[in-house]
């Protein structure tokens, strides 16, 4: 009974509902092309992907002085990931840390943290949203990679993730190796999880890819997976939905947030970072506090902004 209860709330979590925060719209956005994907296994030694732009508080930029003109920020988010991007069942507003992030710099650029359009994208839509101007930015767990870079920028990294295992309790898995030589996996399409496992098998039977992360909890809850590779960020909030499953392991990769903007707009992530910095003296403890801490741990920090010369 309670596996049947917690697959109910994923399917709540997971279903559309309408919500303004000034607006919400889902996001309409082409096939996406076979190149434009998430490829960390191409990052070299040589490469620092969370060096970005020194930050700036001048606003008369065009991707700026477009959305002042506007009224209106225009942000990318995920409505399924719990305690980051999320619909909060009882009132159906999107919460989390990363919708913290964007009513910030709403406030910043406009005075009203609630002058905000959400469009819900999904995890292989991302870079598309940002490539196609369907949206200003995305704030949604999106690691900053190399790769990713020449298709997209980025800010300053505002957190600091890592690939964990999540398995139903009653497997019994102990390391990572017991959790997925010969299993069926499940990533996110598209996502550094998908990279990781498919330059790094650790003998799983069969990798499963679907539109979002809460999908492969769901798929666990009905017997079709056997192991979800995630960020722990996000495999935390799983267990934190459904108590028979946990995160088993160390973690497997370094995964830096970032807030992906268009590599047209450099005004826009010069004030974005301008943006983080305050937020990192304050507001980002705030929102930890209320979202993660009592998953991840006390004591955290945001990373150290790092710039380009």
């Amino acid at each position: 009974m309670r596996r049947l209860r917690t697959a109910a709330l994923a399917a709540v979590l997971a279903t559309p509902l309408a919500l303004t925060s000034a607006q919400a719209a889902p996001l309409q956005a082409g096939d996406r092309p076979p190149a434009v994907r998430a490829a960390a296994l191409t990052d070299t030694p040589s490469c620092d992907p969370t060096k970005s732009l020194r930050p700036s508080t001048d606003e008369s930029g065009p991707a700026v002085s477009a959305i002042k003109k506007r009224g209106v920020l225009i942000a990318g988010v995920d409505q399924n990931s719990y305690r980051w991007g999320f619909r909060d069942p009882a009132t159906g507003q999107l919460q989390g840390f990363d919708i913290d992030i964007v009513h910030a710099i709403a406030k910043a650029l406009l005075g009203d943290p609630n002058k905000v359009q959400f469009k819900m994208v999904p995890t292989a839509k991302r870079i598309d949203a940002i490539k196609s101007g369907s949206v200003d930015l995305i704030a949604r767990t999106m690691t900053i990679t190399c790769a990713r870079l020449n298709d997209t920028a980025f800010s300053t990294a505002y957190f600091q993730a890592g690939q964990q295992v999540v398995v139903p309790k009653a497997a019994g898995a102990k390391t990572v190796d017991d959790a997925l030589k010969g299993k069926r996996v499940c990533v996110a399409d598209s996502s550094t999880a998908q990279d990781y496992l498919e330059k790094n098998p650790r003998g799983q039977a069969s990798l499963t890819k679907v539109g979002n992360a809460l999908d492969c909890l769901v798929l666990m809850q009905l017997g079709q997976v056997d192991a979800t590779l995630t960020d722990n960020a996000i495999a935390v909030g799983q267990a934190a939905q459904d108590p028979t499953v946990q995160v088993i392991g160390p973690s497997l990769t370094n995964e830096p947030y970032g807030v992906a903007i268009s590599k047209s707009s450099p005004d826009l992530v010069a004030r974005v970072n301008a943006v983080l910095e305050d937020y990192r003296h304050g507001p980002w403890q705030d929102s930890y506090h209320r979202w993660l801490e009592d998953y991840l741990g006390r004591g955290a920090q945001p990373p150290a902004a790092n710039y380009l010369p």
